[in-house]
């Protein structure tokens, strides 16, 4: 008999984006309607580097989002960052952890770190502290085939990042490929990855299916239907190492269809179904709670949330466009 509602300890979710201004103002009540965490990217224009900055940009989500919602800080690593401020910020509870953003390689990203090696001295101050690093795993070498740029971020970076800073807890981004999945499984246990939705349910003809599709174009992209399986595969192992993180980043319709679109999907309205359909699909429903709800906290070192959520099965159907409105 196919089961009609599931009820899970309320969950999180460890990677957005809320943008700010008006845009936050209308995407952040999806996220809070569904979760009750969030880690909210740093990646604003200015980007979130100073104490100050995360703290105001918190209580801007408040204002759009209510106080019941969770946003978790992140502060946004540059060339130039200061271990003395990562910290401070840290213990005086601003921010949870940092983001790597390699320079250029994503939206918002032009601040981002051009050699990992200007980071040591805040990398090994995280690793004393406690502070997880939260990685965008993709190499930004024009000569490196864009589907192919989070294996060899792994090569290149991620696998001496872990030699130098052999405790720093980590965790890989929205993780989309084989190699991923599988140097994460095999990896310590101070190494893990979220991943979304959108990478369990589309592979890279998605892209082009009968034209051109730029809401299916998100960073990292999707890739082969070999990798979109192994992702999965992961996703519903039950290991504690794989959490849900929907890395939800909308943008104004006039961005995404243009002549250069932004990267990303705005997944926030439907994520939890989003996720739980794949588990389903997969014979898993019983392991949703543990990647929903559970696993990403354990990592993170914060208390379960104490409330629940309830998906009912029912006819739903998703509407082409969300009736807001931007000014641009």
């Amino acid at each position: 008999m196919t089961m009609q509602s599931l009820t899970i300890r309320r969950p999180d979710d460890w990677h957005v984006h809320l943008r700010d201004g008006e845009m936050l103002r209308l995407v952040a009540p999806f996220t809070a309607h569904q979760f009750a965490r969030a880690i909210v990217m740093p990646n604003l224009v200015p980007p979130i580097t100073t104490i100050a900055g995360a703290a105001d940009y918190r209580e801007r989500i408040w204002e759009a989002a209510g106080r019941d919602f969770q946003p978790l800080m992140t502060y946004y690593l540059t060339d130039e960052s200061d271990p003395e401020v990562v910290e401070s910020g840290f213990n005086d509870n601003v921010w949870l952890a940092a983001k790597l953003y390699p320079a250029n390689a994503t939206t918002n990203s032009a601040f981002g770190v051009t050699d990992i090696r200007n980071l040591h001295p805040t990398l090994e101050r995280m690793q004393w502290v406690g502070m997880v690093l939260c990685v965008h795993g993709e190499v930004t070498d024009p000569d490196v085939d864009v589907f192919d740029r989070e294996a060899v971020f792994i090569d290149r970076v991620l696998v001496p990042l872990i030699r130098d800073f052999p405790e720093l807890k980590i965790v890989l981004e929205h993780i989309t490929t084989a190699e991923a999945a599988h140097f994460v499984r095999d990896a310590p246990a101070n190494i893990a990855a979220t991943i979304t939705p959108q990478h369990l349910h589309l592979n890279r003809n998605a892209l082009f299916a009968g034209g051109l599709r730029p809401h299916a174009y998100c960073l990292p992209v999707v890739k082969r239907e070999n990798h979109r399986l192994a992702a999965r595969a992961a996703a519903v192992s039950g290991s504690p190492k794989f959490f849900l993180g929907t890395d939800s980043a909308p943008h104004s319709r006039h961005a995404k269809e243009s002549s250069c679109g932004c990267a990303g999907i705005f997944n926030a309205p439907y994520a939890l179904e989003s996720y739980a359909a794949v588990f389903e699909e997969e014979g898993a429903l019983d392991r949703l709670e543990g990647f929903a709800s559970e696993h990403g906290a354990h990592f993170y070192g914060l208390p379960l949330n104490e409330g629940t959520i309830t998906l009912q099965r029912a006819e739903n159907d998703i509407p082409e466009r969300l009736a807001l409105e931007i000014s641009i």
